[in-house]
């Protein structure tokens, strides 16, 4: 992976990546570590960020394994308090966790459909209380918080999942505005598909694919900037942004095109 910063390198001594076993958490990770970063890595399975540990042992930054379930507020506060004990808090959170769940109408299930928002709503939310406390108790920190182009309009056999990710653009617009005066930084994350094993459940086609690592390096870009929204990549952003503003009869009519969806 390319080094994307000059020798001051990155502007944050700590950081903290949830779903970092996998896809792009773990290309963060990576990333980070190679730019010397403490990362505290947490993911549900342990086995994922034992790997992960052991390919990043060649760089000069220190992955800490972080077994959590960011469904569990108890374990998370009691990460939190161990931070705050040991004076270790992480400059930058990066709430990338979450699950995908792709199913069509016919198969439509309010079961299935609390499980992903308890997961990618809920578990985000959980999350980023103790922490956006914390940053803004003491006016500093950087949080940022892993949404998806799939909020800004619905796609085929993602109700669920989409919902779950608009829910996040709109509480981060929301959280943002609250926090314009303050020394504390909140960006919305927005990518496009990237390969991963949760797009890899998708049957429809998928434009722009992207690798973890090139999604990786287009985050640590948008970090290190003062825009709000980190989107990729640029031209299916685009697309997607200029579809919402078409009447429903036409953007019924061309996502259906675009992803092929029956």
């Amino acid at each position: 992976m390319t080094k994307i910063t000059n020798d001051q390198g990155l502007p944050w001594k700590r950081v903290w990546v949830t779903g970092a076993g996998r896809g792009i958490g773990a290309a963060l990770t990576r990333l980070f570590c190679e730019e010397g970063l403490t990362v505290y890595a947490s993911s549900r399975t342990q086995q994922d960020l034992d790997v992960l540990q052991q390919k990043l042992s060649q760089y000069p930054g220190t992955m800490i394994p972080v077994p959590l379930d960011i469904c569990n507020k108890e374990n998370i506060n009691s990460l939190i308090e161990s931070w705050k004990k040991e004076n270790n808090f992480p400059e930058l959170v990066i709430l990338n966790a979450g699950t995908h769940d792709p199913f069509p109408a016919q198969e439509f299930s309010a079961e299935r459909c609390e499980q992903l928002f308890d997961i990618n709503l809920m578990g985000t939310i959980k999350c980023l209380e103790p922490v956006l406390k914390h940053y803004m108790a003491h006016n500093r920190g950087h949080i940022a918080v892993m949404a998806s182009v799939a909020g800004y309009r619905g796609l085929p056999t993602a109700a669920a999942y989409g919902a779950s990710k608009a829910a996040l653009i709109h509480l981060c617009e929301a959280l943002k505005l609250d926090l314009l005066g303050t020394d504390v930084k909140l960006q919305v994350i927005n990518p496009g598909f990237v390969r991963t094993p949760l797009t890899d459940k998708n049957t429809f086609a998928m434009p722009d694919l992207m690798e973890p690592e090139d999604a990786a390096m287009a985050i640590i870009k948008g970090l290190l900037k003062d825009r709000f929204e980190i989107a990729f990549p640029a031209r299916f952003v685009r697309i997607l942004k200029l579809l919402r503003l078409l009447p429903y009869n036409c953007y019924f009519r061309l996502v259906r095109r675009i992803t092929g969806a029956q």
